[in-house]
């Protein structure tokens, strides 16, 4: 595949926009049953969860050149930059990976207003209507208060394990922006705060099962926010 010469203006959006152009060739060749695309999901999937340099057999799979152009500015790129990006395409490029393998529908799905696809949607998809599930509510805590990008990305491996078992898709190029967004100074704080949106956002109906599209009254009795300070 060969990139756009033009890349999108900052850090954040060449992350989205690698990460969306790869998952989406490589989600319809695999969905098509294209021996190349079954063959390159099988090795991002070994990474799921892993840090790049160990899994040396993912180097040369993925196309991140877009990364490396001038900004704006007209400064290159910092090397701290170019690390973080890198790490942000893994982690998002592995998780769709593993959440995709033996699916026939696509896992990652563009989020919208009308149908939120961000992780904490995908979240609050997994819990019944009109009640909270407190042990996978811990789960999108922990993740949010992880030490390290490492940490984050071994925790949401086993969100991303759940999510796969009820079909519920994620916007993975809105993840991997976020997860860039996350190394950043007051990144982590910002990101929460992100998914704590996310996750009031969906609004299934009443007694709806987990995974089950719709709208309603989400229950107030537990606040993402709170439950994240009380996590830190």
């Amino acid at each position: 595949m060969t990139t756009t010469a033009l890349a999108p203006a900052g850090m954040p959006e060449r992350v989205r926009h690698v990460v969306g152009e790869h998952v989406t060739r490589l989600q319809r060749g695999y969905l098509a049953d294209e021996s190349h695309a079954v063959a390159a999901l099988a090795r991002l999937r070994r990474g799921a969860g892993k840090e790049p340099h160990q899994v040396p057999d993912l180097l040369g799979l993925i196309d991140t050149g877009l990364l490396y152009g001038p900004l704006p500015s007209g400064w290159a790129p910092r090397e701290e930059d170019l690390t973080q990006a890198e790490d942000a395409v893994h982690v998002a490029l592995t998780l769709w990976a593993l959440h995709q393998q033996s699916k026939s529908t696509g896992m990652h799905q563009p989020d919208s207003r009308e149908r939120p696809l961000g992780l904490g949607a995908g979240v609050r998809r997994l819990m019944p209507a009109g009640d909270i599930d407190e042990t996978v509510l811990k789960r999108l805590v922990r993740a949010g208060t992880a030490p390290h990008l490492a940490g984050l990305a071994q925790r949401l491996r086993d969100i991303v394990v759940l999510l796969r078992r009820e079909d519920i898709a994620l916007d993975y190029a809105l993840l991997a922006d976020q997860l860039y967004r996350w190394q950043q100074p007051g990144g982590r704080d910002a990101v929460r705060r992100l998914w704590g949106r996310s996750f009031h956002s969906y609004q299934p109906r009443q007694n709806s099962q987990p995974g089950a599209e719709g709208t309603g009254a989400v229950s107030a009795s537990t606040d993402f926010d709170d439950t994240v300070k009380d996590a830190s």
